[in-house]
């Protein structure tokens, strides 16, 4: 099942999934407010915290122009809630155990590694404005520099 790339200037697909310390996060009831998704693979995996931890050192620079950061995994609330608890992070960690949002916004994918193929999800991130419209997308994100560029992407929307 391919679904088509999202793009800049389309409707960011709706979603409500469970996310850490309880409840659930749901996109649409964040606006007006600028939005940063990130999709990655796997709790506690050494790229992944990193992107963690980067996004959780701006946290406050993201809260300061009204931008909320939600890492978005395949991984359990219980496997989320570990993670959190373990590197000190303070970012939504959300779970799509069911991969409907991964699917929506085109980040389960085919993977290649060493030879073999399998499905994953592809680190992206999605830059959402305030009236739920994609604003920018980082696709197969590489991590120097990321966060600084998705920040500074953020504070441009106004």
């Amino acid at each position: 099942m391919t679904t088509p790339a999202l793009a800049a200037g389309q409707p960011a697909p709706d979603f409500t999934l469970p996310r850490d310390g309880g409840g659930s996060i749901r996109l649409s009831a964040l606006r007006p407010g600028v939005v940063v998704l990130y999709f990655y693979p796997k709790d506690d995996t050494p790229g992944c915290t990193l992107e963690a931890l980067d996004f959780t050192a701006r946290a406050a620079d993201f809260a300061a122009i009204g931008a909320t950061a939600i890492g978005i995994s395949k991984d359990s609330i219980k496997s989320h809630e570990k993670f959190v608890k373990k590197h000190g992070l303070g970012i939504t960690l959300a779970s799509d155990e069911a991969g409907t949002t991964c699917a929506a916004y085109g980040t389960w994918v085919e993977k290649t590694l060493y030879g073999r193929t399998s499905m994953g999800i592809e680190r992206a991130t999605f830059l959402i404005d305030g009236s739920g419209r994609i604003a920018r997308v980082w696709r197969k994100v590489s991590l120097a520099g990321h966060v600084d560029e998705v920040l500074a992407a953020a504070q441009a929307l106004g």
